[in-house]
């Protein structure tokens, strides 16, 4: 075989680092599948694979040794993989308390039907059946996919951005204005990118006969409220998300950081994964009950905005009263939102933990060693 061909196949993988096997000794082998240039495909035999030994010669394959190094702290494979990794928090976590949201927001539309938690649950069985439960679950899935990705992505990239900026001694002094600020920065990104897919979905499980899902809830929605529609609720989703994100990282970041220096006896850096993992769902917990509070008012506001058509602030209020944008669905929301808030933090750190990276809080990660 030719020098060019042995180029050809010693060329540098270009997917990513953490996607591969954290075992040293395994080996993937993908077949040429760039040898459509030069010579048929089919006419051309198949490139030997075999395992190399130190002081072989190079065979011609394609061969993907699996990764000795962890990821770089801060590199672009780093923020890849916290991307990925809030995709999977916040959008199999949403979903997956779909029904709990449901009968939350039409407690918030229709109090006078939807009294309790429970009799929400009832009516909603006698009407709709189990299937009624998942309304909506596919604009969820979609929206908080997206709005996930943004949210953990770019959070960890605004707090290194802003504590550079602060530099080490004012970064240390003030963190927790920087995680205030970096999930405030991210959480306005983030927002732009669910706006569409909540108004679809609230229109959806709080209209009864508006649309089954999104396939045919979007182009109702489109017809009746135009693209602007779609971004009605943006401001009120900030003034909800926003103060939420802010509170959700930085009360994590603070009682993880409490829990390991003085409720865990054990450095960080010496824990099991499975306890920093468990430590990371009871943070998340306890800074989803402060989440809930926060975001309250907002999300009474969300829910009635998208619901009716033309409907102003003004009209949210004088319906609901202030107590009522307070307190109205409350109760569910913190146990909706508590749950799902540690379970955020948990899928996250865990799939941090599965890229060989460190998790959440507590202790500074050590900087990365490099090759």
């Amino acid at each position: 075989m030719g020098q060019s061909d042995d180029q050809h196949y010693s060329r540098q993988s270009l997917m990513p680092s953490f996607l591969y096997s954290s075992s040293s000794k395994r080996l993937f082998y993908l077949d040429a599948l760039m040898n459509n240039t030069k010579a048929g495909l089919l006419n051309r035999p198949a490139p030997s694979v075999s395992r190399s030994s130190s002081g072989a010669s190079k065979t011609a394959s394609f061969v993907i040794p699996a990764p000795k190094e962890k990821i770089e702290m801060y590199s672009p494979a780093f923020y890849a993989a916290c991307t990925a990794g809030g995709t999977l928090s916040c959008g199999l976590t949403h979903t997956a308390v779909t029904p709990l949201d449901l009968v939350k927001c039409k407690m918030q539309i229709d109090p006078a039907k939807y009294k309790s938690i429970t009799s929400g649950f009832g009516v909603l069985l006698k009407e709709q059946g189990l299937k009624g439960f998942f309304r909506g679950w596919v604009p969820t899935l979609f929206g908080y996919s997206a709005q996930g990705a943004c949210k953990f992505g770019f959070y960890e990239f605004f707090k290194k951005y802003y504590s550079d900026i602060a530099g080490p001694e004012y970064a240390a002094k003030y963190k927790t204005l920087i995680y205030l600020a970096g999930s405030a920065s991210a959480e306005l990104i983030a927002d732009v990118a669910l706006c569409p897919m909540e108004a679809v979905k609230v229109r959806v499980q709080t209209q009864p006969g508006f649309a089954r899902g999104l396939g045919d809830g979007l182009p109702k929605f489109l017809k009746s409220d135009g693209v602007s529609g779609l971004y009605k609720g943006l401001v009120p989703l900030w003034g909800r998300q926003i103060p939420y994100t802010m509170m959700k990282f930085a009360s994590f970041e603070t009682i993880v950081e409490m829990l390991y220096k003085y409720a865990i006896p054990t450095p960080k850096e010496q824990c099991s994964k499975s306890l920093q993992l468990g430590v990371s769902f009871a943070g998340g917990y306890v800074a989803g009950v402060f989440c809930a509070v926060v975001s309250h008012p907002a999300d009474n506001l969300v829910s009635f905005l998208n619901n009716a058509k033309g409907a102003s602030v003004g009209d949210a209020v004088k319906k609901m009263g202030l107590w009522g944008l307070c307190t109205r669905g409350l109760p569910l929301r913190i146990v909706m939102i508590g749950t799902l808030t540690g379970a955020q933090w948990g899928i996250y750190d865990a799939f941090k933990v599965f890229v060989g990276l460190p998790t959440t809080g507590g202790a500074a990660p050590p900087p990365a060693e490099k090759a």
